[in-house]
């Protein structure tokens, strides 16, 4: 069976079911960072072994809300989804990734 990407996953929440869905995948990912980040730790100059940006509950947050000022109106590259089930979804998702 084929893991769906965080991203994707992402796009595609439409409802309370998909983002309780996709809130569990992304904790279940966080967690499996950890464990490896454990094993084999990464370079504290960059992303963890599951690429997230932001160690800890604060700068996971401050990155989330960063990106979603920045995008309120949408970027060059991506549009506000309707959807604000979706939007929160992409919020938590840039939360893991955006610097």
């Amino acid at each position: 069976m084929m893991k769906i990407a965080l991203s994707t996953m992402a796009d595609e929440v439409h409802d309370e079911p998909s983002f309780l869905a996709f809130l569990e995948a992304l904790r279940a990912d966080w967690v499996d960072e950890r464990r490896k980040e454990k094993e084999q730790p990464s370079s504290p100059y960059g992303p963890g072994a599951n690429g997230w940006e932001n160690h800890t509950i604060g700068d996971f947050l401050d990155a989330a809300h960063s990106w979603a000022d920045a995008s309120a109106d949408g970027l060059q590259f991506y549009s506000v989804p309707q959807n604000p089930w979706c939007r929160m979804a992409q919020i938590l998702w840039m939360g893991k990734i955006y610097e």
